[in-house]
């Protein structure tokens, strides 16, 4: 089987005042200003009319990670594969967003709720719709578990 390259462009790049190691914590009230690159400016034409958007970025000091780990790190749930958690371990260090937009400049928007260092590159920036929202997902019994912890 061959694999081959996919070509991405880097579009923007992340900027917090939130330190990296504060970042998983505070991720729901963090505040970022993505600066878009010049040639991609006018791609933000029409964003102020969403309120939320979809960040897709790229994990830019993820080290090589096993594709199976316990849950968040929690030995007490039985190992999954990396298909099958949020986090970090993917063969590609995407990392997607559902942010909520507060405000928009000709080269930047403000976002609150992404998870991403400063200086993080971003890859794409799209609408969040309710074409794409599921109400009540499936989701196993270890995910209800930690969501209630965070409650």
């Amino acid at each position: 089987m061959q694999f081959d390259a996919v070509p991405l462009h880097q579009i923007a790049v992340c900027h917090t005042d939130t330190p990296d190691r504060l970042v998983a914590k505070n991720r729901k009230d963090m505040i970022t200003t993505i600066k878009v690159f010049p040639q991609y400016q006018e791609g933000l034409l029409g964003i102020e009319a969403y309120s939320h958007l979809m960040v897709i970025f790229w994990m830019d000091r993820v080290t090589d990670l096993p594709l199976v780990t316990h849950p968040r790190g929690d030995t007490t749930f039985e190992k999954v594969g990396a298909f099958a958690l949020r986090g970090r371990n993917h063969p590609n260090s995407l990392g997607l967003a559902v942010v909520q937009l507060l405000s928009t400049e000709i080269d930047e928007i403000t976002v609150k709720g992404l998870d991403a260092f400063d200086g993080t590159p971003v890859l794409d920036i799209k609408p969040y719709d309710d074409y794409d929202m599921v109400q009540s997902p499936r989701v196993p019994e270890w995910f209800r578990q930690k969501s209630r912890a965070r409650d």
